[in-house]
């Protein structure tokens, strides 16, 4: 009989022009505490940013979200946030922000199963991929 978890997932979302609040979904972060799980997926969709805003600084919003998967998956390299447990590095990266960079509110869901499958899952349903 498969085991019932509990996760919480946030969209990684790209506000260009915060001030007209359009946005892209670039990405989604999972945490599953009872499987010992963080994972950040992003995905930056260059055509739908420029169509937004034509003067985004495309190099600086992919380094900036990048940089998400590497502190969910606690790379020392991502510096000092990276080394905190994953709670800590979850709630940090799902912490409310006022930038061009910015995450929906956490949400809770139930998976049987690995949480592997439940982030495969979100990233189809909510992240635009390129063509």
């Amino acid at each position: 009989m498969p085991v019932t978890s509990s996760f919480d997932y946030a969209v990684v979302r790209v506000v260009p022009r915060v001030e007209r609040g359009e946005f892209i979904n670039a990405g989604v972060i999972v945490f599953c505490l009872e499987h010992k799980f963080l994972e950040a997926r992003v995905i930056v969709d260059e055509p739908r940013l420029k169509a937004l805003w034509p003067a985004i600084d495309l190099a600086l919003v992919r380094r900036h979200l990048e940089a998400i998967p590497r502190v969910a998956a606690g790379d020392p390299a991502a510096g000092p946030i990276a080394r905190l447990s994953q709670r800590e590095r979850f709630h940090w990266l799902v912490s409310p922000r006022s930038t061009i960079i910015q995450v929906s509110p956490v949400h809770t869901g139930l998976c049987e199963g690995a949480p592997h499958d439940v982030i495969d899952g979100l990233s189809q349903r909510l992240l635009c991929q390129p063509e």
